[in-house]
């Protein structure tokens, strides 16, 4: 059983941006995405604030965003990261399985990472998390470094959208037609 306090709160600035962007996509017809709520049972509540003081998560989460664009099946989960290392340990073993069934399924599955010493974004696709957390589960890093990214996915905000997500979103489907299998 998980207890919620504040540390859960750590990605809710990249979530608030990620939402608004969502919120963008609708209105253009470009994609509808949606946060999906993580089930707690409250323990204490501030009956006065009416605020939730103490609960714990009643069962493990699968990813922060799932829903279609352009008729494609999408599932990411939004990360935060303050150093140019990413730990593997952010990202949990039920969320990678949850993300490979979905690929399975035709979806694309995915994280949105900030970096934020960096004040950029990195859209790192289901591929490239395994090929990192394969390595790990062989005994080697239990992290990645920026510098092993591949370029073309690094992304800032702009054009009206916080997080536009969108344009590695495509490219991955573009370089997927280019390079089937």
């Amino acid at each position: 059983m998980s207890t919620w306090n504040t540390r859960g709160l750590r990605g809710s600035t990249l979530e608030d941006m990620i939402n608004r962007t969502n919120e963008k996509y609708r209105e253009k017809g470009l994609a509808l995405i949606q946060k999906v709520p993580t089930p707690i049972t409250p323990i204490k509540i501030d009956k006065e604030h009416r605020h939730i003081t103490l609960a714990y998560f009643e069962q493990k989460s699968t990813v922060d965003y799932i829903g279609a664009v352009q008729g494609i099946p999408v599932c990411f989960d939004a990360k935060e990261c303050n150093a140019r290392t990413f730990p593997l340990q952010n990202v949990h073993e039920h969320q990678v399985a949850f993300m490979q069934d979905f690929e399975r399924q035709g979806g694309k599955s995915f994280l949105i990472i900030h970096y934020t010493g960096e004040q950029m974004f990195y859209y790192l696709h289901i591929r490239q998390l395994l090929t990192f957390w394969n390595r790990a589960r062989e005994g080697g890093r239990k992290s990645f470094r920026m510098e092993e990214l591949d370029p073309a996915y690094f992304f800032h905000g702009g054009n009206g959208f916080l997080v536009p997500y969108l344009e590695p979103l495509s490219l991955d489907l573009e370089s997927e037609v280019d390079n089937p299998g």
